[in-house]
């Protein structure tokens, strides 16, 4: 087999060259991440995909502020049925899933993330759904970790979201960053957690999106 692995699937890559192990932060989930030697930059290579950042394969810290939040307030899930929008490992979903949400549905199209979010899923017991209709699925509430982490994301993200606040409910995971849409959000909790997997803590955020005209924002 090639030292990079380019000629496995991205289930089979994560599956043989991930280590599945506890999060620090929530001993009680467990994620396929990588290690020096999984040959991560020489797969993505392969899939012309250098450039893009393995968001997948780690857990970011607005996904592990929203994990921390469900742990402290399981009531918000339980019993509910649940979007974890932009999933990328599926941690947020899980979270959900350990804090007794009854149906979880996740939205991440990149193939990359959506294997890595079903084998995480797998390894945790915690079923959950991809939505690839139109629109979203209609739910008790919508959990956004990390979906603001630039500008061009932010401008296509924060629409959608703000007109399903008007409906629905929406917390956002984020470790404040630049283009964090803090004028249309209500700090909920703040947390100190890790972000892309590993370096000195970050302080991160747990907010409620409100619902209104955003406007030209960010």
């Amino acid at each position: 087999m090639p030292a990079s692995g380019v000629s496995l699937s991205p289930e089979e890559f994560i599956r043989q060259r991930f280590t599945l192990a506890p999060l620090p932060f929530r001993p009680d989930i467990s994620l396929y991440r990588p290690t020096p030697q999984s040959g991560l930059i020489g797969f993505l290579a392969a899939q012309g995909r250098a450039d893009e950042p393995p968001y997948w394969a780690y857990a970011w810290a607005g996904g592990a502020v929203l994990a921390l939040y469900l742990q402290d307030h399981p009531e918000i899930v339980a019993g509910k049925t649940v979007l974890d929008f932009g999933a990328g490992s599926g941690l947020v979903g899980i979270a959900a899933a350990r804090a007794g949400a009854t149906k979880i549905w996740a939205i991440e199209p990149d193939s990359n993330a959506h294997a890595a979010m079903m084998l995480n899923a797998e390894a945790n017991g915690a079923a959950i759904a991809s939505w690839n209709e139109h629109g979203l699925p209609e739910v008790d509430i919508i959990l956004a970790g990390d979906v603001f982490y630039d500008t061009s994301v932010t401008r296509q993200t924060l629409p959608i979201l703000a007109a399903a606040a008007t409906h629905t409910k929406i917390l956002v995971g984020d470790p404040f960053r630049r283009d964090l849409p803090l004028d249309h959000l209500d700090l909920l909790a703040e947390y100190t957690v890790p972000d892309m997997g590993g370096g000195a803590p970050v302080r991160s955020g747990v907010f409620a999106l409100r619902p209104g005209n955003i406007g030209n924002a960010p």
